[in-house]
């Protein structure tokens, strides 16, 4: 996997739950995003209650309220999406603030924004105590495709490269006193892109070139080998574990 760096989500610590194995973490995250997924959209106290567990963990690991919330921001398009669906969802009309609207659309936009925003909330804490190497050493050790264990490595790698790269034009145009301000200027830019698109593949091939020189067969090498223990995986449950109780209730109730 080669050396890793610190991504901007990732917050250094050294709390329980930083220290907990990649794939644990990544286990149980996708366990307490299924579970709240299944949970009916009209139990609003079990969502409630799911929020009080994702500020525990956060607790536990450390995470200031305002790092969390200032990274949800990630979701305001989906925000944006669920606002709209009261007044483009037929169905049963209610007034809410003097404005007609759809039942069937309230219930809708409940539905998308607590589940959206729980699933992004969990997935921002797991990017917060864990680099982005341990997250793709976690995949390696569940069994991901080894494929696309690469892919997202190489993708990580090398999207600092090219956004450099897209910078260092940016500054050469503005250096000689380009500056886009309409339609006329699109060309210049899409000159621009071609040329990184042009670069970025250049590049790829010499890299490509250089792994197979090295050995490289279509398979990277292990470098860590990362275990969990019992009791590692009986605290990265405890999430998910809880959470699927708090589901049977709001089925059942």
């Amino acid at each position: 996997m080669g050396a890793g760096h610190a991504h901007k989500l990732y917050r250094h610590g050294h709390s329980p739950v930083h220290g907990l194995p990649p794939h644990c973490k990544l286990a149980a995250v996708f366990c307490f995003v299924v579970v709240v997924v299944s949970t009916p959209r009209e139990a609003v106290w079990a969502f409630a209650l799911y929020a009080g567990l994702l500020a525990v963990v956060a607790a536990v690991a450390r995470i200031p309220a305002g790092f969390l919330l200032k990274r949800l921001l990630i979701e305001v398009p989906f925000v944006a999406f669920a606002l709209l669906m009261p007044f483009v969802v037929p169905g049963e009309q209610t007034e809410l603030l003097g404005v007609s609207v759809s039942v069937p659309g309230l219930w809708g936009a409940w539905n998308v924004l607590a589940k959206g925003t729980l699933g992004v909330a969990a997935s921002v804490i797991l990017a917060s105590t864990t680099e982005l190497r341990s997250l793709l050493l976690g995949l390696q050790r569940l069994r991901m495709p080894p494929l696309l264990v690469q892919i997202a490595s190489f993708m990580i790698r090398y999207g600092d490269v090219v956004t450099g790269e897209m910078r260092r034009m940016s500054i050469a145009r503005r250096s000689r006193g380009f500056e886009a301000r309409g339609v006329r200027h699109w060309s210049v830019l899409a000159k621009s892109a071609g040329a990184l698109f042009i670069r970025s593949y250049e590049r790829g091939e010499r890299v490509h070139l250089a792994m197979v020189s090295r050995g490289y067969t279509g398979t990277m090498p292990v470098i860590d080998e990362v275990t969990a223990s019992r009791t590692q995986w009986a605290y990265a449950s405890v999430l998910p574990a809880f959470a699927l109780v708090i589901c049977l209730l709001g089925w059942s109730l």
